[in-house]
């Protein structure tokens, strides 16, 4: 197989790249030029949002394109129209922000989405990821595989939200820990997202799938137990009342990275149907395994992870976190 990785460098491109390498597929990455490529990759290099920045995808033939873009949907657009006669295949890895919110407990790739034009500049991350949507059909119809990722962990993760838990940990002491401790959280290890991507496209697949693990496969216990044991055992987890939590004025999500309470917030991250997905061969690793590759990775760089500029840090402060614990 021949892969086109549009991306390839950071996080989800730079794992789908990986995986691809072991695959013995031969992988041309085309990136701006910010970071380094894994080695073993033919290099190409433009900036799709510049005049003629894709000038460098204009020869070339493939069997799969991979996108992962997420700004301005023209530029999956312009990528998508320039490829589709000399690509097989067009993977874009969407989100299921694409849902409208509040999407119910388990819905399926049929839920009300949201709007979104290919012709779009950037405007807001749902919109943008639609409009991505529509851009690979348009180009590719059935030929364009959706990959709606929800949550994505692992190594390489440069949002900060499973970094953060484990240099949190790593700390010790008393932590703040979200109740209810068995709160059911759906995420994807970035590694599995690679794979069934990888294995999907090469099967023919197309459409939109909901790419997450089952409601359930972790909760906040198992992921912050699995954090504590990792960084060292220092840590003292206290379960905290939802209620309280909020009362102070503690945000979840940012705050609290992963954290969203029961309710239509939570039904809408953490509740979607994945059936689709498992029915297409969608395998999971255990939590406890994705927490300690990412601190092997984050420890690799001294606890400091890679922060995309456009994403806040996340995590609350040390002086909050004390207060609300009463220290």
């Amino acid at each position: 197989m021949k892969l086109l990785m549009l991306g390839g460098t950071e996080f989800v491109g730079r794992a789908i790249t990986e995986d691809a390498l072991t695959r013995g597929w031969e992988v041309t990455v085309f990136h701006r030029g910010h970071h380094t490529p894994p080695p073993g990759v033919k290099v190409l290099q433009g900036d799709r949002t510049a005049p003629g920045g894709p000038a460098a995808l204009g020869a070339g033939e493939w069997d799969l394109v991979v996108d992962t873009w997420g700004g301005a949907p023209t530029a999956v657009r312009d990528s998508a129209r320039l490829l589709r006669d000399r690509a097989g295949r067009y993977a874009y890895i969407s989100s299921r922000s694409v849902y409208a919110y509040p999407a119910p407990a388990g819905l399926d790739e049929h839920g009300l989405l949201v709007g979104g034009s290919p012709d779009a500049g950037p405007t807001a991350y749902a919109e943008d990821k639609r409009g991505g949507e529509l851009a690979a059909l348009d180009a590719f119809a059935d030929r364009a595989l959706l990959a709606r990722a929800g949550l994505i962990l692992g190594p390489y993760e440069n949002v900060g939200r499973l970094p953060w838990w484990l240099n949190r940990t790593a700390r010790g002491g008393p932590v703040l820990a979200p109740g209810p401790r068995r709160l059911p959280i759906q995420y994807i290890d970035v590694r599995d997202l690679a794979r069934w991507t990888l294995d999907a496209a090469e099967a023919g697949r197309s459409g939109a799938y909901n790419l997450v693990a089952p409601s359930g496969h972790a909760t906040m216990g198992t992921l912050l137990e699995a954090c504590a044991a990792t960084t060292g055992g220092r840590a003292e987890l206290r379960w905290t009342d939802p209620d309280r939590i909020l009362a102070a004025g503690v945000e979840p999500w940012s705050d609290l990275p992963v954290w969203v309470p029961e309710g239509e917030a939570h039904d809408h991250i953490h509740r979607g149907d994945v059936s689709k997905a498992l029915a297409a061969g969608l395998t999971c690793r255990p939590v406890e395994e994705t927490v300690a590759d990412t601190w092997a990775w984050l420890r690799t760089l001294g606890g400091a992870a890679p922060q995309r500029p456009d994403v806040p840090a996340k995590g609350i402060s040390a002086e909050r976190e004390a207060a609300l614990l009463g220290l």
